[in-house]
């Protein structure tokens, strides 16, 4: 890994079930396991958080160029499943809900969407991308 590549963060268990990733940049998120009633997000959540969130930025740069949209929402569902595999999730879903208002612009953005989302699938969106080719993922103890 280089400098130039490497990406990360760093997480701490902040209370029972409760955590807060930080970046390098010094910018923080909390989560938990899903079991307190503040609303916090899951992991889980966070990767579907982290896949739509990934997408919605590449179509945003690809279609805001031409008009600022009136509505942008993505929605991503999945199946959380326990198999074989272990604890895992199936049949994920990115859809896209986005309007834009009338004029010249607006018209170039509505049309160049469904291929700046095909293109965000296919080769641009790190987050995605890396979920669907699929990559190991290394588990280990730091020396004390």
């Amino acid at each position: 890994m280089s400098e130039e590549t490497l990406r990360l963060v760093t997480v701490e268990r902040t209370g029972g079930g409760r955590f807060t990733a930080t970046n390098p940049r010094g910018g923080t998120i909390s989560f938990g396991t899903g079991s307190d009633a503040d609303g916090a997000f899951t992991p889980v959540e966070l990767l579907l958080a982290a896949i739509g969130g990934c997408t919605a930025a590449d179509v945003d740069v690809a279609t805001a160029r031409h008009a600022e949209p009136s509505e942008f929402a993505v929605t991503v569902t999945g199946d959380k499943v326990s198999d074989d595999f272990g604890n895992r999730m199936t049949d994920l879903v990115v859809t896209f809900s986005v309007a834009f208002p009338d004029g010249e612009g607006a018209d170039r953005a509505r049309t160049i969407l469904p291929r700046a989302v095909q293109t965000s699938h296919a080769r641009l969106c790190t987050v995605s991308r890396t979920v669907e080719i699929g990559t190991p993922v290394t588990a280990r103890v730091a020396d004390a």
